[in-house]
């Protein structure tokens, strides 16, 4: 009797045994990887891959061909496919959603009702990606093949107002709503397409008036500026020194009145001229720019305020109004003239060789017999000013 039960407790411990090992049954999980190869089976899959391999996945492969029977008729699989896009798209995956429907139209089915189905749905589906041409050309194939789609019209209005069309987008509801006059999607589109509409032309007529103005206001500055014999010089990508041909001649082609700094030349109400000016220190890689110069406010009077404090730059303390000159260069001809700091702006525009760029006047501002100014001008041709303020011609040594 004690040799039966040990013999039974023996053979217990031997079942037991077959746990306890390192031997597991066939097909089981890993106990490192069990989460994965759980996710591989059909009906625990969290997402199904975009494209089935059937060695990866032959258990889903399998699914699959059940599902999409060869023996389906063409009906019957377009169908297949639209309840597959449908199920996407409660999912908000889109994209398969498309995918799905696309499926469903390249069978090529003969029931053209549900073939306006599936150019709808996809329609959605495309709307909702953003892509409302692409939704828009499905709303319209839907149309052709069931005129009164409702579904397809509702679609194809909001398309149309979410790409600004709109008058199409009225008409489609206005078309909408003679079959289903109490349609409220179609109501709300309609309505908000209205007022959208009306907003867009009342922006359009102020854009177009605006418009107006600023040529009206643009082409009295030119006027202003031809008025007084002031000459332009139009930047040119073939060759940026190109200047009117005479000192005389006017020429507006390429010049615009928005200068290369932001600030344009205004024409105030008196009918005066102010300019952006640019003042450069060669000296010291520096610049000012005065945004609106008044054209009869006289070189010193600014550089007066500018220098009424020494910038910092100026480490010499030289830069003193009184100890200032005042320069142009003539690009053209590669020389220097020199401008009175008592002169006006308008009076070294009428210069005779004075040509604005870019819309920007612009002078060179040196130190009287610095060291700077001497090596600066040496070899180029300067016209300075006598005491009396007339010009004569001064080569430099």
């Amino acid at each position: 009797m004690a040799e039966t039960q040990g013999e039974h407790e023996a053979d217990l411990d031997a079942f037991l045994d077959k746990f306890r090992g390192p031997e597991r049954y066939e097909g089981a999980f890993s106990p490192e990887n069990w989460e994965k190869e759980f996710e591989k089976i059909p009906m625990f899959m969290k997402k199904t891959p975009s494209e089935i391999d059937p060695e990866q996945n032959p258990d889903l492969a399998c699914l699959q061909s059940i599902i999409f029977d060869e023996e389906q008729t063409l009906e019957e699989q377009a169908k297949v496919y639209k309840n597959e896009g449908n199920d996407y798209f409660k999912e908000k995956d889109y994209k398969k959603a498309v995918i799905s429907y696309t499926e469903g139209l390249n069978k090529k089915s003969s029931d053209q009702e549900l073939n306006a189905v599936l150019h709808t749905n996809r329609a959605t589906a495309q709307f909702y990606l953003g892509n409302y041409r692409s939704a828009l050309s499905d709303a319209i194939a839907a149309r052709k093949l069931r005129p009164n789609h409702l579904k397809a019209i509702i679609r194809g209005a909001l398309c149309h107002l979410d790409l600004k069309h709109f008058s199409e987008a009225m008409t489609w509801c206005e078309e909408g709503l003679r079959i289903d006059p109490k349609e409220k999607k179609l109501l709300e589109t309609r309505a908000k397409a209205d007022r959208l509409k009306r907003t867009e032309e009342r922006d359009l007529r102020k854009a177009r008036l605006q418009e107006k103005k600023e040529q009206t206001q643009k082409d009295a500055v030119f006027k202003a500026i031809k008025d007084r014999n002031i000459k332009l010089s139009p930047v040119s990508s073939e060759d940026e020194n190109v200047i009117s041909a005479s000192p005389a001649e006017m020429s507006l082609d390429g010049f615009s009145s928005q200068s290369a700094t932001g600030s344009k030349v205004c024409l105030d109400e008196n009918g005066s001229l102010s300019w952006p000016v640019l003042f450069l220190y060669p000296e010291h890689g520096q610049s000012d720019l005065i945004s609106a110069f008044h054209e009869e406010s006289r070189f010193i009077e600014h550089l007066t305020v500018m220098f009424e404090e020494l910038p910092p730059w100026d480490t010499e303390r030289k830069y003193y109004p009184s100890e200032l000159e005042l320069f142009y260069e003539d690009e053209e001809r590669e020389e220097i003239y020199q401008i009175c700091t008592q002169s006006t702006l308008l009076e070294a525009l009428q210069h005779q060789r004075y040509f604005v760029k870019a819309g920007t006047p612009t002078f060179l501002v040196l130190v009287k017999h610095a060291p700077f100014s001497k090596n600066y001008f040496r070899g180029k041709k300067v016209h300075w000013l006598n005491d009396s303020q007339l010009e004569r011609v001064l080569p430099v040594p």
